[in-house]
């Protein structure tokens, strides 16, 4: 099967948002878990600039595909044999029904900050990435797998052994969570800010972080003994989050490349690898495993969102559907608000855009919702010597997606006996502590009718007319957008100016918030004096000082005095009241 599927038809998205919705653009590109992205280390940035990584998505070599069997309409129909029925609702088991029900969740609209993690077996060997699995089996981090990943491989066998003789599965008893507390992590994270939080279900290697009658290989029967996924969704909802859980697990019938006289082909534990047999027989249960996984997890944990990893694969929408379909009609019977983000086009109607890492974020202002999974660090899973980025870039990172329509998910890096390197609980911190003065700007509020003013606005409005003329129609997951001056996200690469500034809005009160600080004084162009603006700006205030600022407006613009002091760091909102907004 070609590992470049077809498009899908577009739908309107229904997000409610103010303007006139567009369709969706739908776009298929490369199979990313099969011809998987690099990312590279990064030059040291200059200080308060904000921090891109660098990524490249590999194509596959010149008369190469996938080693990825078709799943014919006849495997996939099979798949759903034996899957419970769509509970009885509006949803039907088409993604036409599914556009005209679904909304996106408005705690999601409102909520702007989660986080999410990747915790697993991979957490134990702490090196290279979450991809440790198909590395030390000799599987290369470019396309095509050609000629194994020696340095993985290396490494692997002087710690631990050949991978002929210890094998993925022998970390399991090293994954101990031993000093886990999910409430304090649950409490950690609702001090960083966040209103929502992913749970990690099941990455690449197949494994399951839940009690799972479905996959014998889980947290529960080994590793830590635990149902880590109930366990974080049940401290969460407790501390007034909003909860979700993670699926990464399409790709791991495919993603460990065979290494014969590996564990890979022992029958206790060939079924975990998914090596050993890949025949048509051995993929039909795969698929339907996966939607009887995804049942399993709403039945036991309702949870809010469904967040998944997956390609543009439109050979599966009968098993996408139904997962929708029943996820959707039993929330209505739950009475919850829910939603489901993904990359791509993965699912064609009902979904929520996911973009992996801010540098395939929309660089301009959407009419549709989405966000971006952002690591902390430079990976997602737990590596030793990896550092986590400055709180700057992450507070920068949700102004920026915020004034566009967007939110941020972060992504943090657990270790494998469950705790939270002090390094990245600082950087949630001072997040939080932003958000608790800055909040009212981002939480809750809509897009203004421009997302922002001053250089780095203007040089991303240029690189999009030029990503145009060369064809670019809508936003691809995979395609960073950036220029000379700013990069994917729309992030200046030299950092911000006090011209900098971006909007938001909640009811008829409008935000500006400076991405730095201005000295004695702001002018904001936008609020000039012959733009056409209903109402007349009353108040002036900036967040985290008392008392109102005093400001006049010229043809030049609104002209706000700042105080001596900063009321913090990072960035400065400005409450503006009195015009007319709604």
């Amino acid at each position: 099967m070609t590992p470049y599927p077809t498009p899908a038809p577009s739908f309107v998205r229904r997000t409610g948002f103010s303007r006139s919705p567009r369709p969706l653009a739908l776009f298929a590109i490369g199979a990313a878990a099969l011809f998987p992205v690099a990312v590279f280390a990064q030059p040291a940035a200059r200080a308060g600039a904000p921090i891109e990584e660098t990524i490249v998505l590999t194509a596959p070599p010149a008369g190469q595909t996938a080693p990825r069997p078709r799943d014919t309409p006849e495997m996939v129909a099979a798949a759903l044999k034996d899957i419970p029925a769509v509970p009885a609702g509006p949803f039907k088991e088409s993604w036409e029904s599914i556009d005209q029900n679904y909304r996106d969740p408005e705690w999601f609209r409102d909520g702007k900050f989660g986080i999410m993690m990747h915790w697993g077996i991979y957490s134990v060997p702490a090196h290279a990435s979450e991809w440790y699995v198909r590395y030390m089996y000799g599987g290369n981090v470019l396309a095509g797998d050609g000629g194994g990943n020696a340095e993985v491989v290396k490494w692997h066998t002087e710690h631990f052994g050949p991978p002929t003789k210890f094998g993925y599965k022998d970390f399991l008893p090293m994954f101990t969570a031993a000093k886990w507390d999910p409430d304090a992590w649950a409490a950690l994270f609702k001090q960083a800010g966040a209103k929502y939080v992913i749970a990690p279900g099941e990455h690449h290697d197949g494994f399951s972080n839940w009690d799972s009658a479905i996959n014998p290989y889980n947290s529960k029967n080994y590793g830590p003994h635990r149902d880590l996924d109930g366990d974080l969704i049940k401290a969460v909802a407790k501390a007034g989050l909003k909860t979700g859980i993670s699926d990464h697990s399409s790709f791991h019938f495919v993603f460990i490349p065979p290494l014969p006289g590996s564990d890979q082909y022992d029958p206790q534990w060939a079924a975990f690898y998914s090596v050993a047999d890949r025949s048509d027989a051995a993929r039909t249960k795969f698929m339907h495993d996966w939607v009887a996984k995804r049942i399993e997890t709403i039945e036991k944990y309702r949870p809010d969102m469904l967040w998944f990893d997956m390609n543009t694969d439109h050979n599966w929408d009968p098993l996408k559907i139904r997962v929708a379909a029943y996820y959707f009609n039993r929330a209505r019977e739950w009475n919850k608000e829910v939603g489901i983000s993904a990359k791509q086009a993965a699912w064609v109607s009902g979904q929520i855009m996911d973009y992996e890492r801010e540098g395939r974020a929309p660089m301009e202002l959407t009419d549709w919702v989405w966000q971006p999974d952002d690591p902390i660090t430079n990976k997602f899973g737990y590596v030793t010597e990896q550092k986590p980025y400055p709180a700057d870039q992450f507070v920068w990172k949700i102004i920026e997606n915020v004034s566009k329509n967007g939110n941020l998910l972060l992504n943090v890096s657990p270790r494998a006996d469950g705790t939270i390197p002090q390094e990245q609980q600082d950087v949630l911190l001072a997040i939080g502590q932003w958000l608790g003065v800055n909040g009212d700007a981002i939480y809750g509020t809509r897009p203004w009718i421009k997302y922002g003013e001053g250089p780095a606005a203007d040089a991303a409005a240029e690189t999009m007319v030029k990503a145009r003329a060369a064809g670019f129609v809508g936003r691809l997951n995979g395609q960073n957008q950036g220029g000379p001056v700013v990069g994917g996200g729309g992030l200046p690469r030299k950092g911000y100016t006090p011209q900098d500034i971006r909007f938001t809005r909640h009811g008829d009160t409008l935000y500006a918030t400076v991405m730095s600080w201005p000295g004695a004084e702001a002018v904001i162009t936008s609020l000039a004096t012959d733009q056409a603006l209903p109402g007349k700006i009353e108040k002036v205030e900036l967040l985290g000082h008392a008392g109102a600022l005093a400001f006049t407006r010229d043809a030049a613009g609104l002209h706000v005095k700042f105080p001596a002091e900063k009321p913090g760091d990072y960035a400065y909102a400005l409450r503006i009241t009195g015009l007319k907004l709604n």
